[in-house]
């Protein structure tokens, strides 16, 4: 490999760069119907300025006129396509683990498609197919997950051997391979053209274009845009939509209001070579190979590779600008790991001229997801960038989603995944952001187990209780930047094993949450769960009451002490935010949602709220440490501690009162544990967090309680058949569909959100059902396990996926949750999914292309032992958090 790293080297030192790839990035230019020859003046208003003139951008700007928004103005500080977009591989790839990601590639290979024939601009279109090489069973396993998930939508697609990938594409080495992947509709296209031919179709559609503008700040007056402030002018506008790529952060910042858009730019490289000896055929599909880290690509007869290596180089974090983005400096020494990949993967290439080494900018994010959607502070400010080097994969998919969110108030499919409100403030550090880049680039290549996590940025939000659990053996993970414990780890167990324990089958840590499972059932445990979102709203009259009671689907006039489960609809009657609400006083209430509702659900009540200065909004998340006191002996240790009287009689279910624990005064305590097993919920104030923490370690260890982390919780809160939202509830989900119509009061004498779309649904029945699935003849030791996203077969025919999974420990089988959907089998119509349809079907669970027989349910598994099933049960059914 060294050999031929200095051959190609000495070609790149000693020839001349042929001028041609660089006509080819600008030869679109002079056929450009948008190019202004001379500077035109910016109008005065509009209805929506797009910033960016990228594939984001210029999505946008096609999909708003689409839908009939046509006072748009696209604003370009360079020229159309000249950032990131210019430089841009052209790989159209469907091959995503993310359902959302996968239906926004799918939607931007079949636009593209169309598009030249559409605007009369040549986009470069070609269907080639991809395959995605797996040099080990993990990394086969991987893909054969993705495989599943396309083709029950429909994506063709199909793992082969590595003969066969051999007989698609002759020059690529086989000798190290299990298998591979091969999707045939995935395509390559330029990227610059087509950027231009959605300008050009915007433009028609009456989108004005002005480049060489750049946007120096928004204006903003009571939380929404006003305007934007040019360099060659103002233009008053309602909307502004952020799609400036790398320098989306910097923009964000500028105006009068910060908007916070997480993103950071790494170089990326790739190589362009003369075409080989015997051109390569144009239809030669891209070669994908995670293990080596690398993509290859046919380009004019020659090939085109790049790739994502261990150690990426951040750039511009002091804040460095330009307005067209220039091919950065080479770098072959930190290319040569993956020119050696290359080599490695395609040995015929020894002898290869080549043209030219390009490195170029491109932003990745802390979570490796794009970042779509409205800020959380200033209404009217969207965003879309972000793309960790996928931008025209995603491109039409999320201009159209955007597109729909800003002219309907939603997109038609559930963004959260993406959504910035997933992110709080301090993920936009400019420190936190460089470190997280570049453990994201390489995570582009690396293989992602379920249950893994971020290592960098972290200890950054933690419970005061973190050093006490951390020394008792907690292993830790991550949710909204917030450190929450997994399990922990008994005295004596091999801490790296564990920590380097990532597979698809039987995890390493089994029989310890096991043991905290059988804790939680037998004795008692504690989990801190300080993380839930805690926000107390109160005023001086009623308008607390009559502002929740619209904005909340269950009845919240409620006595004093009681504890309400409810959820936080939108107009369809999909969930926005699941939570519990305390009635602390007449005027005064306790609001515990998810551990990522943070932004999301302040920003929604915000909006909803009536600008009232009797009426008052605060986020207490920090001000209280939470320990989650589950078991049958949480009352016998709870009792001694406080003094008071805690039996069922004193202290019913779903009820809150402030009480004594040890020394500590003003601990609320709430009878829910979010599992369906009996406990308590302290809500400490911090600075007693460690007092009380010890009194009920102390004063448990006759009960034999011990500390028990989420792993545990989610074995025991979904073999109760208990969802929680993000991933089994989100904004597409309704009450009526998750078996919770007894937390929606139709009834309650005054309207709420989504009451028109519940009531229409119980007329006329839901077109999905959430169910719970128990397999049959699975076998936990040696087979593949279920974690989330696997196809549901009824009969033999698709029906959805699964939400969640976990194993239970109870019934010693592995419960998946998921949602069901009928479809005619002729015509492929939604219908109405009955009780009937539900039991009366087959069912298999899809795990990596291997079906697992199970048996579905609409109840709890320990339900069906009962005739009767007591009041506060049903309260407690279906409900959980995380």
């Amino acid at each position: 490999a060294a050999r031929m790293f200095l051959r190609l080297l000495s070609d790149v030192r000693w020839q001349v760069a042929n001028p041609k790839w660089r006509r080819m990035t600008c030869s679109w230019r002079s056929t450009s119907s948008t190019a202004e020859p001379h500077p035109v003046s910016l109008p005065a208003q509009a209805q929506v300025v797009i910033c960016g003139g990228g594939i984001m951008g210029t999505s946008v700007a096609y999909h708003l006129s689409k839908m009939g928004w046509t006072d748009i103005v696209l604003l370009e500080q360079g020229r159309l396509a000249a950032g990131t977009t210019r430089f841009c591989a052209g790989i159209v790839s469907t091959a995503r683990h993310v359902s959302i990601e996968l239906k926004m590639a799918d939607y931007s290979n079949k636009l593209y498609q169309q598009l030249e024939q559409e605007t009369g601009v040549k986009t470069g279109y070609m269907k080639t197919g991809s395959i995605s090489l797996a040099q080990t069973q993990d990394r086969l396993i991987s893909l054969k997950r993705i495989a599943s998930s396309l083709n029950v939508m429909g994506i063709p697609c199909e793992i082969i051997t590595p003969k066969q990938v051999a007989q698609l594409h002759p020059l690529i080495n086989i000798h190290d391979l299990v298998g591979a992947m091969y999707v045939p509709e995935d395509a390559l296209v330029s990227s610059a053209n087509v950027s231009l031919a959605l300008a050009t179709a915007a433009s028609r559609n009456g989108v004005q274009i002005h480049e060489r503008t750049s946007v120096s700040h928004v204006s903003v007056q009571k939380g929404c845009v006003t305007g934007v402030e040019t360099d060659r002018g103002q233009i008053q506008c309602q909307y502004f939509v952020n799609c400036a790529g790398q320098w989306a952060y910097e923009l964000g910042h500028s105006g009068e209001e910060t908007v916070n858009i997480p993103l950071h730019a790494c170089e990326h490289f790739y190589l362009l070579t003369h075409p080989l000896k015997e051109p390569l055929a144009s239809n030669l599909p891209t070669i994908v190979d995670p293990d080596g880290r690398i993509y290859i690509r046919n380009w004019q007869g020659g090939i085109l590779s790049g790739g994502f290596e261990k150690n990426p180089k951040p750039l511009f974090t002091e804040g460095r600008n330009q307005l067209e983005i220039q091919n950065l400096q080479e770098d072959w020494d930190h290319f040569e790991p993956l020119l050696s990949a290359l080599l490695r993967r395609m040995p015929d290439l020894e002898a290869l001229q080549i043209m030219q080494l390009v490195n170029c900018p491109e932003s990745f994010t802390p979570d490796m997801r794009c970042i779509m959607g409205e800020s959380p502070t200033v209404r009217g400010y969207f965003v879309l960038a972000g793309m960790n080097s996928a931008g025209i994969s995603y491109g039409g998919g999320a201009g159209k989603y955007l597109a729909e969110w800003m002219v309907n108030g939603y997109p038609s499919e559930n963004v959260w995944p993406l959504d910035l409100k997933r992110f709080g403030t301090l993920q936009s550090s400019r420190t936190f952001l460089r470190h997280r880049v570049m453990e994201v680039m390489p995570l582009m290549c690396d293989l992602k187990v379920p249950r893994w996590d971020f290592q960098t940025g972290r200890q950054l939000r933690t419970s005061p209780l973190y050093d006490r659990l951390d020394a008792q053996g907690a292993r830790w993970m991550e949710k909204h930047g917030f450190e929450r414990v997994k399990y922990f780890v008994p005295p004596g167990k091999d801490l790296l094993d564990l920590d380097q324990s990532k597979t698809f089958y039987k995890p390493d840590w089994f029989d310890i949450v096991g043991s905290e499972v059988k804790c939680c059932k037998e004795a008692v445990c504690v989990i801190d769960m300080s993380s839930f979102t805690k926000f107390e709203i109160s005023s001086t009259g009623d308008q607390a009451l009559e502002s929740l009671q619209y904005l909340f689907s269950n009845d919240l006039d409620v006595p004093v002490g009681h504890v309400v489960h409810t959820g936080m609809l939108n107009e369809k009657g999909g969930y926005e935010n699941d939570c519990s609400i305390a009635r602390l006083s007449k005027r005064s209430f306790f609001m515990i949602s998810p551990t990522d509702q943070q932004v999301h659900c302040w920003a929604w009540l915000k909006n909803r709220l009536p600008d009232d200065s009797n009426l008052t909004m605060e986020d207490v998340t920090w001000k209280y440490t939470a320990l989650n006191l589950i078991g049958p002996r949480a009352v016998d240790v709870l009792s001694e501690l406080s003094y008071a009287p805690i039996t069922p009689e004193h202290f019913p279910s779903l009820f809150c009162k402030e009480m004594s624990v040890g020394y500590a005064n003003g601990i609320r305590v709430m009878s829910i544990t979010h599992t369906g097993e009996p406990g308590f919920m302290l809500y400490i104030p911090i600075e007693y967090a460690l007092h009380v923490y010890n009194e009920v370690m102390n004063m448990g260890q006759k009960y034999g309680i011990r500390n028990a982390g989420y792993y545990a919780l989610r074995s025991l809160r979904i073999e109760k058949f208990f969802a929680f939202w993000g991933q089994d509830l989100d904004a597409f989900t309704t009450p009526m569909e998750c078996g919770r119509e007894f937390q929606v009061k139709l009834e309650k004498g005054m309207q709420f959100v989504g009451q028109e779309a519940l009531l229409e649904q119980k007329q006329n029945g839901v077109y999905k059902r959430f169910t719970m699935f128990i397999l049959e003849d699975h076998d936990t030791d040696m087979d593949l396990w279920p974690w989330w996203g696997e196809p549901i077969f009824r009969n033999g025919r698709y029906v959805g996926k699964t939400t969640s999974s976990a194993y239970s420990y109870t019934l010693e089988r592995h419960v998946c949750l998921g949602f069901v959907q009928h479809f005619d089998e002729k015509t492929g119509e939604e219908l109405v999914v009955t009780t009937d349809f539900i039991n009366q079907g087959e069912y298999e669970i899809d795990i990596a292309g291997q079906r697992f027989q199970a048996k579905a349910k609409l109840y709890p598994f320990s339900s069906l032992f009962t005739h009767r099933r007591r009041k506060d049960e049903v309260e407690l059914s279906g409900y959980q958090r995380e």
